[in-house]
C-alpha cells in the first residue's frame, strides 16, 4: 500500500509564505504526475499545480500563477509546493496526489492551510 505524507501546513498572515511537502512511501521514479489539490469549505476540490515527471512541465491554476511553485525531488520521493504572497482565499485543505504507472493514483490525507490576520 502506497502512502503519501503531507507536512508544512499551518496558520500564516496574508502576504506570508509556506512550503508544503509530500513524501511518498514508494519510489517516484516511474510516477507520471505529481499534483497538489485544495478544497475549501463548501467548495469542490480543485487542482492547484501539477508537474509531469517525464518532462518536468508544470501546470498551475490561474489563481496561483506567479505565487506558487511546484517542484520534486525524486531522490527523496517528495513533491513540494512553495506558496508565496498568500491570500485569505488560499485557505483550504491541501492534498497531494501522485500517479504511478501500474499502481494508479494515490492521495495524501491533507494538510490545513489557513491565511488570516
Amino acid at each position: 500500500q502506497v502512502q503519501l505524507e503531507e507536512s508544512g501546513g499551518g496558520l500564516v498572515q496574508p502576504g506570508g509564505s509556506l512550503r508544503l511537502s509530500c513524501a511518498a512511501s514508494r519510489s517516484t521514479d516511474n510516477a507520471y504526475a505529481m499534483s497538489w489539490y485544495r478544497q475549501a469549505p463548501g467548495k469542490e476540490r480543485e487542482l492547484v499545480a501539477r508537474i509531469t515527471t517525464a518532462t518536468g512541465s508544470t501546470v498551475y491554476a490561474d489563481s496561483v500563477k506567479g505565487r506558487f511553485t511546484i517542484s520534486r525531488d525524486n531522490a527523496k520521493n517528495t513533491v513540494y509546493l512553495q506558496m508565496n504572497s498568500l491570500k485569505p482565499e488560499d485557505t483550504a485543505v491541501y492534498f497531494c496526489s501522485v500517479g504511478w504507472f501500474g499502481p494508479g493514483i494515490y492521495w495524501g490525507q491533507g494538510t490545513q492551510v489557513t491565511v488570516s490576520s
